[in-house]
């Protein structure tokens, strides 16, 4: 599996939705009341409501929201660990 088969999974309109889930992400992160465990569930209800709202209803809608929000995190640790071992060398 390659990045243009990932890309392919969701759906080409959702990209916003998944910058603003990674926005919301970061703005969550910075909350001191918002433990860091619920984080990736606020984004993920956010991403399928969002993408619902976008798509309407059913279940492609559903599992496009958890992939965008799913997508969205997963990118944000990606980076994040990217920088921490380029901290290392």
């Amino acid at each position: 599996m390659n990045w243009n088969d990932i890309f392919e999974l969701i759906h080409p309109v959702l990209f916003g939705v998944v910058a603003a889930c990674w926005v919301i992400g970061f703005v969550l992160k910075k909350t001191p009341k918002v433990p860091d465990w619920s984080i990736i569930y606020i984004v993920t209800v956010v991403a399928v409501l969002l993408t619902v709202w976008l798509l309407g209803w059913g279940p492609e809608s559903f599992i496009q929201g958890i992939l965008t929000g799913a997508f969205a995190v997963y990118g944000n640790q990606f980076v994040k660990q990217a920088m921490k071992g380029a901290d290392r060398e």
